[in-house]
């Protein structure tokens, strides 16, 4: 799905999501990322789900957001509680939601200027 086209003001914004990848600006990513407004560590370890473990998340919270939106793929699926315990229990927010909604969201706060982390599994298999 096409969202919207290119700024020219240097942040990263995600233009198309799908089974495929994410178009960041204009480049097309296969691999699993972190993405804030001005950076993005591509690949980032998990490649699923059931990969997932409290280190990758530690490494999102590392770069001090707000909020992170981890993006479980084309279905919402939570995490393990325990994976998920050190993000809730440092006070930084942790939305859980399919891929397609993580961009979307993450489009919306980083135009409001929020200090977001995208972080968006994306299946090698």
């Amino acid at each position: 799905m096409k969202m919207h086209q290119d700024s020219l003001d240097g942040s990263y914004k995600i233009v198309r999501y799908g089974a495929d990848g994410v178009q960041i600006n204009e480049q097309i990513y296969t691999q699993s990322l972190l993405l804030m407004p001005d950076q993005i560590i591509s690949p980032w370890a998990p490649n699923c789900l059931e990969e997932l473990n409290s280190s990758h998340l530690t490494e999102a919270q590392s770069l001090n957001p707000e909020v992170i939106l981890l993006g479980t793929g084309m279905e919402q699926k939570f995490p393990d509680r325990a994976v998920m315990r050190p993000i809730l229990q440092s006070g930084i927010g942790l939305e859980v939601m399919d891929t397609g909604s993580a961009c979307r969201t993450y489009n919306i706060l980083m135009g409001e200027g929020r200090r977001v982390v995208a972080a968006l599994l994306i299946s090698t298999q």
